[in-house]
Protein backbone atom coordinates (compact mmCIF):
# COMPACT_ATOMS: atom_id res chain seq x y z
CA UNK A 1 0.00 0.00 0.00
CA UNK A 2 1.40 3.38 -0.94
CA UNK A 3 0.89 5.92 1.90
CA UNK A 4 1.19 9.49 0.70
CA UNK A 5 4.20 10.40 3.01
CA UNK A 6 6.97 12.66 2.77
CA UNK A 7 9.92 10.21 0.49
CA UNK A 8 12.80 11.19 3.22
CA UNK A 9 10.80 9.07 5.72
CA UNK A 10 9.25 6.20 3.73
CA UNK A 11 12.82 4.19 3.67
CA UNK A 12 12.46 4.14 7.63
CA UNK A 13 8.93 3.70 7.83
CA UNK A 14 7.97 1.19 4.99
CA UNK A 15 8.05 -1.48 7.71
CA UNK A 16 5.02 0.00 9.77
CA UNK A 17 2.90 0.29 6.45
CA UNK A 18 2.97 -3.24 6.32
CA UNK A 19 2.16 -4.24 9.62
CA UNK A 20 -1.39 -5.87 10.09
CA UNK A 21 -2.48 -2.87 12.87
CA UNK A 22 -1.39 -0.28 10.13
CA UNK A 23 -3.60 -1.61 7.37
CA UNK A 24 -6.30 -1.91 9.71
CA UNK A 25 -5.97 1.79 11.01
CA UNK A 26 -5.95 2.75 6.59
CA UNK A 27 -9.25 0.97 6.66
CA UNK A 28 -10.62 2.52 9.53
CA UNK A 29 -9.65 5.90 8.67
CA UNK A 30 -10.98 5.64 4.88
CA UNK A 31 -14.31 4.61 6.19
CA UNK A 32 -14.20 7.61 8.87
CA UNK A 33 -13.80 10.31 6.36
CA UNK A 34 -16.22 8.59 3.55
CA UNK A 35 -18.86 8.74 6.51
CA UNK A 36 -18.58 12.43 8.12
CA UNK A 37 -16.58 15.19 8.36
CA UNK A 38 -13.15 14.31 9.88
CA UNK A 39 -9.87 16.74 10.34
CA UNK A 40 -7.25 17.71 9.11
CA UNK A 41 -8.08 17.14 5.21
CA UNK A 42 -7.16 14.04 3.72
CA UNK A 43 -4.37 15.49 2.26
CA UNK A 44 -2.92 16.83 5.11
CA UNK A 45 -2.86 14.04 7.87
CA UNK A 46 0.76 13.68 7.38
CA UNK A 47 1.76 17.45 7.08
CA UNK A 48 4.30 16.85 10.16
CA UNK A 49 6.26 14.90 7.96
CA UNK A 50 5.76 16.34 4.75
CA UNK A 51 6.98 19.81 5.93
CA UNK A 52 10.04 18.51 8.02
CA UNK A 53 11.65 15.92 6.09
CA UNK A 54 13.77 13.36 7.95
CA UNK A 55 16.82 14.78 7.42
CA UNK A 56 15.77 18.25 8.91
CA UNK A 57 14.51 16.98 12.03
CA UNK A 58 16.07 19.26 15.07
CA UNK A 59 13.26 19.95 17.43
CA UNK A 60 10.34 17.29 17.89
CA UNK A 61 6.91 19.17 20.03
CA UNK A 62 4.18 16.19 20.53
CA UNK A 63 0.81 16.98 21.04
CA UNK A 64 -1.94 14.29 21.79
CA UNK A 65 -4.70 14.75 19.30
CA UNK A 66 -5.62 17.21 16.08
CA UNK A 67 -8.52 19.85 16.78
CA UNK A 68 -11.82 18.93 16.15
CA UNK A 69 -13.17 21.89 15.85
CA UNK A 70 -14.18 23.22 12.41
CA UNK A 71 -11.32 23.92 9.97
CA UNK A 72 -8.70 24.61 12.58
CA UNK A 73 -6.50 20.98 12.36
CA UNK A 74 -3.83 21.35 9.43
CA UNK A 75 -1.61 18.38 10.42
CA UNK A 76 0.63 19.81 12.97
CA UNK A 77 0.31 20.09 16.54
CA UNK A 78 -0.74 22.87 18.25
CA UNK A 79 -1.41 24.88 14.77
CA UNK A 80 -4.33 25.73 12.93
CA UNK A 81 -5.02 27.13 9.61
CA UNK A 82 -4.54 30.44 8.67
CA UNK A 83 -7.11 33.09 9.43
CA UNK A 84 -8.22 30.43 12.21
CA UNK A 85 -9.00 32.17 15.80
CA UNK A 86 -5.95 30.71 17.91
CA UNK A 87 -7.16 28.00 20.57
CA UNK A 88 -6.19 28.34 24.64
CA UNK A 89 -3.09 26.27 24.20
CA UNK A 90 -1.43 28.11 20.78
CA UNK A 91 -2.40 31.41 22.34
CA UNK A 92 -0.11 30.06 25.75
CA UNK A 93 2.22 29.45 23.34
CA UNK A 94 2.66 31.97 21.93
CA UNK A 95 2.50 34.03 25.24
CA UNK A 96 5.35 32.10 26.44
CA UNK A 97 7.41 32.99 23.69
CA UNK A 98 6.69 36.27 24.04
CA UNK A 99 7.96 36.12 27.71
CA UNK A 100 10.68 33.89 26.97
CA UNK A 101 12.41 35.00 23.27
CA UNK A 102 10.33 39.07 23.15
CA UNK A 103 8.53 37.79 19.56
CA UNK A 104 5.92 39.61 19.08
CA UNK A 105 2.33 37.66 19.49
CA UNK A 106 2.12 36.52 15.62
CA UNK A 107 -1.42 36.89 13.78
CA UNK A 108 -0.95 33.80 12.68
CA UNK A 109 -1.41 30.54 14.45
CA UNK A 110 -0.33 28.26 11.29
CA UNK A 111 3.03 26.78 12.68
CA UNK A 112 4.32 25.48 8.83
CA UNK A 113 7.11 28.14 9.59
CA UNK A 114 8.23 25.77 12.26
CA UNK A 115 8.29 22.67 10.23
CA UNK A 116 10.02 24.14 7.18
CA UNK A 117 12.74 24.82 10.39
CA UNK A 118 13.04 21.26 11.23
CA UNK A 119 10.19 20.87 13.95
CA UNK A 120 8.20 18.17 13.88
CA UNK A 121 5.43 19.23 15.05
CA UNK A 122 3.62 15.52 16.16
CA UNK A 123 0.33 14.06 17.24
CA UNK A 124 0.06 10.92 18.49
CA UNK A 125 -3.45 10.70 17.06
CA UNK A 126 -2.95 12.08 13.79
CA UNK A 127 -6.97 12.21 13.19
CA UNK A 128 -10.08 13.22 14.80
CA UNK A 129 -14.13 13.68 13.75
CA UNK A 130 -15.50 16.76 13.62
CA UNK A 131 -16.57 18.21 17.02
CA UNK A 132 -15.02 14.42 18.72
CA UNK A 133 -12.16 14.95 20.81
CA UNK A 134 -10.42 11.39 21.14
CA UNK A 135 -12.89 10.10 18.80
CA UNK A 136 -9.74 8.42 16.59
CA UNK A 137 -7.69 7.32 19.55
CA UNK A 138 -6.74 3.33 19.81
CA UNK A 139 -7.04 2.69 16.40
CA UNK A 140 -3.23 2.29 15.90
CA UNK A 141 -2.36 5.70 15.15
CA UNK A 142 -0.57 5.79 18.48
CA UNK A 143 1.49 2.61 17.27
CA UNK A 144 2.46 4.16 14.77
CA UNK A 145 3.64 7.97 16.09
CA UNK A 146 5.72 5.86 19.11
CA UNK A 147 7.28 4.17 16.25
CA UNK A 148 8.20 7.48 14.99
CA UNK A 149 9.63 8.90 18.35
CA UNK A 150 11.41 5.77 18.54
CA UNK A 151 13.03 6.02 15.31
CA UNK A 152 14.05 9.95 15.59
CA UNK A 153 15.98 8.75 18.42
CA UNK A 154 17.65 5.80 17.07
CA UNK A 155 18.44 6.79 14.09
CA UNK A 156 19.56 10.87 14.71
CA UNK A 157 21.52 12.21 17.48
CA UNK A 158 21.20 15.79 19.35
CA UNK A 159 17.52 16.13 18.66
CA UNK A 160 15.17 18.72 21.52
CA UNK A 161 12.15 16.95 22.06
CA UNK A 162 9.61 18.92 24.35
CA UNK A 163 7.29 17.04 26.09
CA UNK A 164 4.39 18.82 27.66
CA UNK A 165 1.88 17.62 30.13
CA UNK A 166 1.56 14.35 31.34
CA UNK A 167 0.36 12.33 28.57
CA UNK A 168 3.56 13.54 26.18
CA UNK A 169 5.86 13.08 29.21
CA UNK A 170 5.25 9.29 29.47
CA UNK A 171 6.89 9.23 25.28
CA UNK A 172 10.28 10.20 27.46
CA UNK A 173 10.40 6.27 27.70
CA UNK A 174 10.57 6.07 23.83
CA UNK A 175 14.27 8.60 23.62
CA UNK A 176 17.41 8.17 24.38
CA UNK A 177 18.62 10.19 26.44
CA UNK A 178 21.97 10.13 26.87
CA UNK A 179 21.74 11.51 23.31
CA UNK A 180 18.89 13.93 22.80
CA UNK A 181 17.86 17.10 24.55
CA UNK A 182 14.85 16.22 26.33
CA UNK A 183 12.78 19.32 28.09
CA UNK A 184 9.44 18.61 29.73
CA UNK A 185 6.65 20.80 31.72
CA UNK A 186 3.46 21.26 32.13
CA UNK A 187 1.09 21.58 29.32
CA UNK A 188 -0.02 24.92 27.80
CA UNK A 189 -3.60 24.71 28.23
CA UNK A 190 -5.12 27.27 30.55
CA UNK A 191 -5.91 24.30 33.45
CA UNK A 192 -2.42 23.47 33.69
CA UNK A 193 -0.84 26.78 32.52
CA UNK A 194 -2.65 29.12 35.45
CA UNK A 195 -1.75 26.59 37.71
CA UNK A 196 2.37 27.73 36.79
CA UNK A 197 3.38 24.56 34.88
CA UNK A 198 3.67 26.32 31.99
CA UNK A 199 4.56 29.88 31.71
CA UNK A 200 8.59 30.87 32.18
CA UNK A 201 9.49 26.83 31.07
CA UNK A 202 11.85 29.22 28.82
CA UNK A 203 11.41 26.16 26.49
CA UNK A 204 12.08 27.81 23.16
CA UNK A 205 15.64 29.72 24.17
CA UNK A 206 16.76 26.58 25.72
CA UNK A 207 16.59 24.20 22.56
CA UNK A 208 17.84 27.52 20.81
CA UNK A 209 20.86 27.76 23.39
CA UNK A 210 21.35 23.63 23.03
CA UNK A 211 21.23 23.49 19.16
CA UNK A 212 23.64 26.16 18.89
CA UNK A 213 25.81 24.45 21.27
CA UNK A 214 25.64 21.67 19.44
CA UNK A 215 26.09 23.38 15.94
CA UNK A 216 22.75 23.11 14.24
CA UNK A 217 21.63 26.91 14.66
CA UNK A 218 18.62 28.18 16.14
CA UNK A 219 15.28 27.68 14.91
CA UNK A 220 13.73 31.27 14.20
CA UNK A 221 10.44 30.57 16.37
Amino acid sequence: MEVNIHSSWKPYLISEFQQDYFQKLVSFIKHEYTQGVCYPRGQQIFAAFDYCPFENVKVVIIGQDPYHGVNQANGLCFSVQDGVDHPPSLINIFKELQQDLGIPYPSSGNLERWAKQGVLLLNATLTVRVNQAGSHQNQGWETFTDAVIRLVSEQKQQVVFMLWGGYAKKKASLIDASKHYILTSGHPSPLSANRGYWFGNKHFSRANQYLVSVGKGEIQW
